[in-house]
């Protein structure tokens, strides 16, 4: 198995930390925590009114739906209190996911169930929906093994999950990982994950684990009623759905951030997943997806394209409109050899993992044609570039999370 590496691909302020000075970041990231300490936070949830969440609300709001945030896990934070469950801590071994050194989990939590109850902070768009968070991130934002991330969807699967966010991803395509994705959808659990975004020197191509069949594969617009795609967004044939993924308001642990990425808009297309399953508990995770894909909103040329997918989530069309039953994920085109829609799932894994073999160039009888074999090359997807220079920067301004104000 081939190395896995899990790092920030996305900024504060920018595609990649190099793309802006450190000031920069700064500036903007002292900007919102300003607002953010006079309660201001709720004002500048843009994503909010684009997606018209006042009138989903009305007819759903995620109660009884689980959302699983595989991620870097997901902090305390008042905007989250009572929004979490206990989870997995599969860097450590031993937590329930609730440390989150990193703050993107956090904030991928909080775009998703962040509380509506006191009309202060980060609203999230399922804001009854709970969150069950799974680290697979260490403190310095990476991890060495792909299958720690397919354990953490199959574990997210075995604990209730109905939707899994995975604002994460890679160049490189991973077998375990698909083979989890596979028993996700066997388990009738939608799935979720950003495409990824533009970097020097970075992937062109959407990242796995979005190019799998069968999930939906999230890009990311900027504010403005044109619904511009952001320019840091990755595009390409496997995009499904558009959502908000730039100039928001971010919850982490310690306070508030701004941030921008395809990270980010994921959440919010995972929210509205739990928004339709709060509304339907008995819905199929197949009908779900349809329901999602056939009321986006259309952006850009007519029809399906490589930059909006079907287009703009439609939180409030996805729960009022008419649309045919579907047996099976129409996305997943490309099932393993031998089976149907969402396919039959491989065994739970048990024990220490076996290495996987190297990757060759001529597959062995009975390969995934589809997947590639051998590592898997991750990358979080928004907030900071945890390995770049922008977050040396701020680190060295003494903009830690422990210092950052609440507006609770």
């Amino acid at each position: 198995m081939g190395a896995l590496t899990l790092a920030a691909a996305g900024s504060l302020a920018a595609t990649t930390p190099q793309d802006v000075p450190a000031l920069d970041v700064v500036q903007q990231r002292a900007a919102a925590e300003q607002r953010a300490s006079r309660g201001g936070t709720a004002d500048d949830q843009w994503q909010l009114a684009t997606l018209k969440a006042d009138r989903a609300w009305q007819l759903a709001d995620g109660a009884g739906v689980t959302v699983a945030v595989v991620d870097s896990g997901v902090g305390e934070h008042p905007d989250l209190n009572g929004q979490v469950l206990s989870g997995l801590d599969l860097v450590d071994n031993s937590g329930n996911g609730r440390d989150d050194p990193v703050g993107h989990g956090t904030t991928v939590a909080a775009l998703i169930a962040g509380r509506s109850d006191d009309g202060r902070g980060v609203v999230g768009l399922a804001p009854k929906a709970k969150i069950l968070p799974v680290r697979v991130l260490d403190k310095d934002n990476k991890y060495d093994d792909s299958r720690v991330v397919a354990e953490g969807v199959r574990w997210a699967v075995d604990h209730d999950a109905k939707v899994i966010n995975l604002s994460l991803g890679g160049g490189s395509a991973s077998e375990a990982l698909a083979e989890a994705i596979d028993y996700a959808f066997d388990k009738d659990v939608v799935v979720v994950a950003c495409v990824g975004n533009v970097s020097t020197g970075g992937p062109t191509e959407i990242w796995y684990p979005a190019r799998e069949p069968g999930v939906l594969a999230v890009t990311a617009i900027a504010p403005g009623t044109q619904h511009q795609l952001w320019q840091g967004s990755l595009t390409g044939a496997q995009a499904v759905l558009a959502a908000p993924g730039t100039d928001l308001v971010g919850a982490r642990p310690g306070g508030y951030w701004k941030v921008q990425g395809t990270s980010f808009a994921a959440p919010l297309v995972s929210a509205t997943a739990a928004l339709v399953r709060s509304r339907w508990p008995d819905m199929p995770a197949a009908d779900v997806v349809q329901r999602l894909i056939k009321t986006a909103q259309d952006l850009g040329p007519a029809g399906r394209d490589d930059s909006f997918g079907y287009g703009l989530v439609d939180p409030v069309a996805a729960l009022t409109a008419e649309v045919a039953p579907v047996r099976v994920n129409t996305l997943d085109t490309a099932p393993r050899p031998g089976k149907a829609g969402f396919g039959t799932a491989p065994p739970h894994p048990s024990g220490t993992p076996t290495p996987a073999a190297s990757p060759s160039a001529t597959a062995p009888p009975g390969a995934l044609p589809r997947r590639e074999r051998g590592g898997l090359n991750l990358a979080l997807v928004g907030v900071v570039a945890l390995t770049g220079g922008a977050v040396t920067a701020l680190r060295r301004a003494g903009l830690r999370s422990n210092r950052l104000p609440y507006s609770r």
